[in-house]
C-alpha cells in the first residue's frame, strides 16, 4: 500500500542546546489525571464487556469525564470530608444489541469505583466521592463508520510525537513516578496528588513540586516540616542521577509555617477541597506536558482504542519517533512526528504522515530517508496491534 509519508530535515536548535525549557507532569492523583484515569478505565471495562458478549469491541467514547471538587476540613491528626467530590461520567457507547439492553452504566460506574480504590488509597470511596453516569448512545453516523469491515477513522484529527526525551523531561517523568512509587511506600504521609514542574535555565534545573500531604499521618507542623525536608532531600538525590547539571528541588512552596498554611488534605487529593479536573487538560500521551515541544491538544484517555485516531495516532507518533532515534544510533538527535487522518478513511492510511529529523553534524539526510519511511509504514500497517495492548493496560495514555 502506498502511504503519504513525508521525511524532512528539522532546522532548529536541539532542545538540549536551547537556553530555557519547561516541562510538567501531573501525578496520578491530580484532578485532571483522575479524570483521564477514570475515562480510560471505563473505556477498558466497556471493551471487555463487549468482547465477552460479542467477541469484538463495539463503538464507544468515554472521554468527557468531569471531576468537581468537594469540601474538606483537614487538620493534623485527622480531619473530615465535609462534602464529597462529584464525578460525572459522560460519553457515548453502544447501549443495546439486537434489542438487548446492555448494563453499560453499571459497568462504567463499577470500573470508576475500582479505579479510585486502586489508585487513591487514602480516599474513602464510600463517603468521599459521588459518581454519576450519563453515558448515552452514540450517533448513527459514527457507529456506522465504526461497524464497517475495514477500520475507518472515527474522527478527523492528528497525532503528534517526538523523541528522545531530554534530561529535563526524563527527570520530570521519573520524579513523579518515584514519589508516587517507592517514596510513598516508605513515607505514607504523601498523597497521590503530585505535580512536578521543571524549569531548566542553561545548565540549572529547578524542580517545583506540589505534594498533597495526608493529615492523619502527621501529628503537627514540626512533623510536617520534617517530612517536607526529608522529601526534598530524597527527591534531589534521586533526580540528580539523571543529569550532571545543577539541580534544585522546591516542595510545597505555597506553605507558610508562621501563618499556619500547609498543603494538608484528608484524602491525599486536592479534589477534596475545590479543585476540579477534566479529561485532556493534563499529560499528553507520552505522560508529559511539554510547551517547548510539538504537542497535540487531543484528549487520548477514554477514546475507543479501535478506530479513534485521536488516541491511536498520538500513541503511534511517539512510537515511530522512538523507533527512528533508535535506528539512527547517534546520527539522529531529535525527531518530530505528526499524523493526520480523515474521518471515514482507513486508519492505516492517513491523509499525511510526517517525520522531521535533526541530524548530527556531517550526517547525510538521504542515508536515512528510506529507512524512516519504512519504519513509519510498518507501524501504520500494524496499527491494529495497539488495540489489545491498550485494553490490557500495557500502554499508558497520560
Amino acid at each position: 500500500m502506498s502511504r503519504n509519508i513525508f521525511i524532512e530535515e528539522l532546522n532548529q536548535l536541539p532542545i538540549e542546546k536551547q537556553g530555557v525549557e519547561f516541562v510538567e507532569r501531573k501525578g496520578i492523583g491530580h484532578p485532571d489525571s483522575i479524570a483521564d484515569g477514570l475515562a480510560e478505565s471505563v473505556s477498558r471495562a466497556l471493551c471487555k464487556m463487549y468482547t465477552e458478549r460479542y467477541g469484538r469491541i463495539l463503538h464507544h467514547n468515554t472521554d468527557e469525564v468531569e471531576v468537581v471538587g468537594g469540601q474538606s476540613a483537614p487538620k493534623f491528626g485527622g480531619g473530615a470530608i465535609l462534602e464529597p467530590s462529584y464525578v460525572l461520567l459522560v460519553g457515548r457507547a453502544t447501549t443495546e444489541v439486537n434489542g438487548e439492553r446492555l448494563p453499560y452504566r453499571t459497568c462504567a460506574v463499577k470500573a470508576a469505583y475500582n479505579y479510585l480504590e486502586k489508585n487513591c488509597k487514602h480516599l474513602d470511596t464510600e463517603w468521599g466521592v459521588t459518581i454519576d453516569c450519563r453515558i448515552g448512545q452514540g450517533s448513527v453516523d459514527l457507529r456506522g463508520v465504526y461497524e464497517t469491515k475495514r477500520l475507518l477513522a472515527n474522527d478527523t484529527s492528528f497525532g503528534v510525537g517526538f523523541a528522545p526525551f531530554s534530561e529535563t523531561e526524563t527527570i520530570t517523568l521519573e520524579t513523579e513516578k518515584h514519589i508516587n512509587g517507592k517514596l510513598s511506600r516508605t513515607m505514607p504521609e504523601l498523597g497521590e496528588d503530585v505535580k512536578v514542574m521543571a524549569c531548566r535555565m542553561g545548565d540549572r534545573i529547578d524542580l517545583t513540586i506540589a505534594v498533597a500531604m495526608v493529615d492523619c499521618r502527621l501529628s503537627g507542623k514540626n512533623e510536617y516540616k520534617s517530612s517536607i525536608e526529608q522529601l526534598t532531600e530524597r527527591v534531589a538525590d534521586f533526580a540528580q542521577k539523571f543529569t550532571d547539571r545543577q539541580l534544585r528541588v522546591f516542595v510545597n512552596t505555597a506553605d507558610d509555617y508562621r501563618g499556619n498554611i500547609f498543603y494538608l488534605t484528608v484524602s491525599g487529593l486536592s479534589m477534596e477541597n475545590g479543585d476540579d479536573g477534566s479529561v485532556g487538560r493534563g499529560n499528553r500521551a507520552n505522560g508529559l506536558i511539554t510547551p517547548m515541544r510539538p504537542m497535540s491538544m487531543e484528549a487520548c484517555a477514554g477514546k475507543n482504542p479501535v478506530t479513534h485516531v485521536g488516541k491511536l495516532y498520538n500513541i503511534l507518533a511517539n512510537h515511530v519517533a522512538n523507533d527512528v532515534v533508535k535506528a539512527g544510533r547517534g546520527d539522529i538527535l531529535e525527531v518530530h512526528t505528526r499524523i493526520l487522518s480523515q474521518i471515514g478513511k482507513p486508519i492505516d492510511s492517513p491523509q499525511a504522515a510526517s517525520a522531521r529529523i535533526k541530524y548530527a553534524d556531517n550526517v547525510n539526510p538521504r542515508k536515512y530517508e528510506k529507512d524512516v519511511a519504512a519504519l513509519f509504514d510498518e507501524r501504520l500497517a500494524n496499527i491494529t496491534d495497539l488495540t489489545d495492548k491498550i485494553v490490557a493496560g500495557k500502554i499508558s495514555v497520560f
